[in-house]
This record gives C-alpha cells, structure tokens and sequence, in this order.
C-alpha cells in the first residue's frame, strides 16, 4: 500500500476527518448562498440622483433616477451615472460575498465558487 495511505495522512490529519471538514465547508457555503439570495444591496451615485439595489446574485432589483437628472441635451451625463452606481453596487456586493466567503473557507482561495 503506496506510503500515507490507510494509517493517515500528513500531519496527523485522516482521510475521515477531511471529508468531514469538507462536508462542514460545503454545508456553510450552501447556507451563505441562501443568506446571499436575501441580501439587497443599495448604492447611489451624484450625490443620490441614480439609485441603484442590486441582490445577492447580482441583480439589480431596483433602479431610481431623480427627475432633476433628466436632461435630454445630456444623455451621456445620466448613462455615466447609471453606470458608475451599477458598478459600485456589483463591487460592493463582490467585496460582500468574499468577506462571508473568507470566513468560511479560513482564506483558501476556491476559483469558480462565487
């Protein structure tokens, strides 16, 4: 039998004990997806004029626009607006979903999961 097989794995960790690490981690990350689904996120940009909600999954749910910021010589004013809230609000939600996620898997980096 190759060498770190049957009697444990380095450092004193067994097989048993890191699948049941494992299924820890993936139950707690099954439980941030549903806290995530619920959570809501609202950002604003020029001072409040573009309002953007966006969800845990990356959606916007909401968008306000202040009237006062409708001006139809400048269009590129308001698009610059609406981006720039939609993109706070998707950089604060990354910023949100690592946080939790961190916590969960102690800092090791997992590509692909969220």
């Amino acid at each position: 039998m190759p060498k770190g097989f049957g009697g444990g794995m380095p450092g004193g960790m067994n097989m048993n004990s890191l699948m049941k690490q494992a299924q820890k981690m993936q139950k707690q990350m099954a439980e941030m997806q549903d806290a995530l689904a619920e959570k809501s996120l609202e950002v604003s940009s020029g001072g409040g004029a573009v309002r953007v909600t966006i969800n845990g999954e990356k959606q916007i749910t909401d968008l306000k626009i202040a009237p006062d910021v409708i001006d139809p010589d400048d269009a590129e004013m308001l698009q610059d607006l609406v981006m720039s809230a939609v993109n706070e609000a998707i950089r604060q939600m990354d910023e949100a979903v690592n946080s939790q996620m961190s916590q969960i898997t102690g800092g090791m980096n997992l590509p692909g999961m969220f």
